[in-house]
């Protein structure tokens, strides 16, 4: 069992996005010339931490689902859709 540490933080973990599957102890690179964040991790366990992960229910109304709905990726600003320029 691993603990699931961001997975409500970040719109690419509450999507089931790599930062879903990071655990206490993982090797992250990071490249900020490439713009680039690489969990160290072999596949097959990624695949392992993925099939365990709960399956994505929306709450059912407040902030939680406004952000859960949508606040866009980091590489976009993690700010919400709506409010984000053209």
């Amino acid at each position: 069992m691993f603990r699931q540490c961001l997975f409500l933080v970040a719109p690419e973990a509450v999507v089931g996005g790599p930062l879903a599957l990071v655990c206490d102890g993982d090797r992250i690179r990071l490249d900020f010339a490439a713009r680039r964040l690489d969990l160290l991790v072999p596949d097959d366990e990624l695949a392992r931490r993925r099939a365990s992960l709960p399956p994505r229910t929306l709450p059912e109304r407040g902030y939680a689902r406004l952000f859960a709905q949508h606040v866009q990726r980091a590489s976009l600003g993690c700010d919400f859709d709506f409010l984000a320029g053209t």
